[in-house]
């Protein structure tokens, strides 16, 4: 028959061992963000577990909610003026242009020469 360990025991083998757990109190939210989507758990229970100086973080309970991550296309200065150079548009124009062809500069100048 195995005997129980009482959490205030487990908490004293592990501080042997050189570990340490402590919960965070109240978390109203977890984000996890990955390339392609968003992972939100509401109101879960969080501990931290320090051993040899690494944090891991235990998420327990809590409901889980799951969207596909909003991608938002970032345009480099440099595109915009090279793309302007090229056509001789406006950047604001060029801007535009490398929006609409989320930011491959060859169509960008293409569709801006066309037009």
């Amino acid at each position: 028959m195995r005997r129980r360990i009482s959490p205030r025991e487990a908490r004293r083998l592990m501080q042997r061992m050189g570990m340490n757990m402590d919960a965070i109190p109240e978390v109203e939210q977890v984000v996890i963000k990955t390339v392609d989507k968003e992972i939100v758990i509401e109101e879960p229970e969080v501990a931290i577990l320090e051993l040899q100086g690494q944090k891991i973080f235990q998420i327990t309970g809590g409901k889980i909610s799951e969207k596909a991550a909003e991608r938002k296309l970032v345009i480099p200065e440099e595109d915009v003026r090279l793309v302007a150079d090229q056509t001789g548009k406006s950047m604001e124009e060029a801007r535009k242009a490398l929006e609409e062809c989320e930011g491959d500069l060859a169509r960008a100048i293409l569709l801006l020469q066309q037009s």
